[in-house]
């Protein structure tokens, strides 16, 4: 009597000479993404994968990250930061309710603590979008060239793209220099992420240049706390900036503006 498993044998070597297709392994699809475009991610520009982000049903997680200014510490007085207004834009006024917002920004950092804890600060997270404002610290440190930082930054956007994620860089807010002399050089690094965000075609939000072009406000005191922090209403400009250049600004939300109010009470 012929045996069963003698049997699947022959059946199994038989159907593979037949050319029995086996399953193929599908590209990994990275958060935000479509299957259909994942291999296509360098051609489809970041601003509209953004626009997909936002239209989509499908929850994200949107990162932010840098020094001090992104962490939102001591100087806003208890006021939302930037992030914390972004949240409000994303998850209240745009109700993408189950998006995630996360902030690991740290005081006094600069881009080698981000480079080297880029694990833990970035990828742990598995996020969508990386938003990184950085520099205000890297232009006071010796070791940190305008070559090195450029090199660092570089570097950052395509660890974020390795991730699969879409990179967004900010040039900081200017500072009172006269006050801070230890930055003095903080006006050469500027050039640096705009050179870095054109040439690796990376959404730019120049802060720098907005606060620089403002007219009719004294811009040092009432959108600074001190001379290189923002208070609460500078974190809510560099916020508006962010929607503008992600084109979510609608100036009659209250996140971007517009009236707040409330009910009868």
């Amino acid at each position: 009597m012929q045996k069963e498993s003698d049997f699947s044998r022959r059946k199994f070597i038989k159907m593979a000479g037949l050319g029995v297709v086996l399953p193929t392994v599908s590209m990994p699809v990275f958060p935000g993404m479509a299957s259909s475009d994942a291999k296509n991610r360098a051609t489809v520009p970041d601003l509209e994968r953004i626009k997909g982000l936002f239209a989509q049903k499908e929850p994200s997680v949107w990162l932010f990250t840098g020094d001090s200014i992104t962490h939102g510490a001591k100087h806003t007085h208890g006021f939302r930061s930037y992030p914390e207004i972004f949240a409000e834009r994303l998850r209240w006024e745009l109700k993408k309710v189950r998006d995630l917002v996360v902030n690991t920004g740290i005081s006094g950092n600069a881009t080698s603590n981000i480079l080297s804890d880029f694990d833990w600060r970035v990828a742990q997270f598995k996020p969508a979008v990386v938003s990184l404002m950085i520099g205000t610290n890297d232009c006071a440190r010796k070791e940190i060239t305008t070559a090195v930082f450029e090199q660092n930054l570089i570097s950052l956007v395509e660890k974020i793209r390795a991730l699969g994620a879409i990179p967004i860089l900010h040039t900081p807010n200017p500072i009172i220099i006269q006050k801070a002399p230890e930055r003095k050089t903080l006006p050469d690094y500027i050039p640096v992420i705009r050179t870095v965000a054109e040439t690796k075609q990376v959404i730019l939000v120049d802060n720098y240049h907005h606060w620089q072009t403002t007219t009719g406000v004294d811009v040092n005191r009432e959108w600074l706390n001190d001379p290189l922090h923002p208070g609460a209403r500078g974190h809510q400009e560099i916020a508006r900036q962010l929607f503008k250049a992600v084109a979510i600004f609608d100036p009659k939300e209250p996140t971007c503006g517009g009236p707040y109010y409330e009910g009868e009470h």
